[in-house]
C-alpha cells in the first residue's frame, strides 16, 4: 500500500497526485480508480466511498444514488484531506473501477 500526498495548486481548487502514469488529478482519476483504498485526513485513513457503493450495488441497491453520494463524500474528504492510499504496488497506474 502506497501513499500518494496530494499536490494543490496556489487557488487550492486542483488537486493532483503522482501515479505511475504520471500526475493526475484526484477528483478525475482516483475517484474512478480500482486501486483507490482510502483518503488520509489527520492521522486517520478513511476508507474510499466508491468501495462501498460498488458492494451495495451488488446487493441491487439504486446505483445512481449511491455513486452520487459516494462521489459527494470522496470530494469532501479529499478537500480535508492530504494523502491518497494507493494499492498500486505493481505501478501498473489508472484501473477503471
Amino acid at each position: 500500500m502506497k501513499t500518494l500526498t496530494i499536490h494543490r495548486d496556489e487557488k487550492n481548487i486542483r488537486a493532483a497526485v503522482e501515479c505511475a502514469t504520471g500526475e493526475v488529478q484526484v477528483y478525475r482519476a482516483c475517484a474512478y480508480c480500482l486501486h483507490c483504498k482510502g483518503i488520509r485526513v489527520g492521522a486517520r485513513v478513511y476508507p474510499a466511498p466508491q468501495e462501498k457503493a460498488m458492494q451495495d450495488m451488488s446487493r441491487g441497491r439504486g446505483a445512481e444514488d449511491l455513486l452520487l453520494n459516494a462521489q459527494l463524500q470522496f470530494n469532501t474528504l479529499v478537500r480535508d484531506g492530504f494523502a491518497i492510499e494507493c494499492d498500486d504496488d505493481e505501478n501498473k497506474g489508472f484501473k477503471s473501477r
